[in-house]
């Protein structure tokens, strides 16, 4: 179970970060920018939820 919860929440940030590049192209910098601040915050949980406990 939660590897398939690492999984939905890598592909909502691979969802986030591809978003924030449209929105930027579309001239809404502060959006995009929102966007991609959430994408990090994801991608960093990943990076901790995977750390290896003793």
């Amino acid at each position: 179970m939660g590897d398939l919860l690492l999984s939905i929440v890598m592909l909502a940030g691979l969802a986030l970060a591809g978003g924030a590049v449209m929105v930027f192209r579309h001239g809404d910098r502060r959006r995009a920018l929102l966007m991609l601040i959430a994408a990090l915050v994801l991608f960093g949980n990943v990076a901790i939820w995977l750390v290896p406990v003793k």
